[in-house]
């Protein structure tokens, strides 16, 4: 089934939306320098009329690698929780040590299980997609073993996950 829309912009997909207190172009640039083909898009910012300072930025977009979101400055009402996170697949470890680091820099805070909070609160899983694999393996004694060693972990290492599987 096939679903259109005549509103207009309509075919642009689901996009995920973020509040931010007034960070949003900052956020934003911080942002696409981690991740590639990313890139800050339209940033629409208040004029005189108000109800922000004027040249301030409202609202806008960016693009993290390829996925574009929707942002607001929308102020101190809410803020990000762990309800809602962004998982990003690294495919060894070199990805992983770049995403954890650079998404940590600037006052984030790292978590266990490879879930970090960069510094605007928002959450993050960084997971080499051989921690799927070998959660995945048919012998559930490896498995387990994979999962009990990632539990262990903060910044997930794959070197450490494959050591707890090879001693079982």
């Amino acid at each position: 089934m096939t679903l259109t829309s005549d509103r207009p912009g309509a075919g642009t997909g689901i996009q995920p939306c973020l509040w931010f207190d007034d960070q949003l172009e900052e956020a934003a640039h911080f942002y696409a320098a981690i991740f590639p083909n990313s890139s800050v898009g339209h940033l629409s910012r208040y004029s005189e009329a108000g109800p922000g300072e004027p040249g301030t930025v409202m609202a806008g977009e960016f693009t993290l690698d390829g996925l574009t979101f929707k942002a607001i400055n929308g102020g101190p009402m809410f803020s990000f929780t762990e309800a809602v996170s962004f998982s990003v697949s690294c495919a060894d470890q070199a990805e992983v040590d770049h995403y954890w680091t650079s998404l940590l820099e600037g006052g984030g805070q790292e978590s266990m299980c490879g879930w970090l909070k960069d510094r605007f609160g928002l959450s993050w899983q960084i997971v080499p997609t051989r921690l799927y694999e070998l959660m995945s393996d048919p012998d559930p004694a490896r498995a387990s073993a994979a999962a009990q060693a990632m539990l262990g972990m903060q910044r997930i290492v794959v070197a450490d996950l494959e050591a707890a599987v090879a001693a079982v």
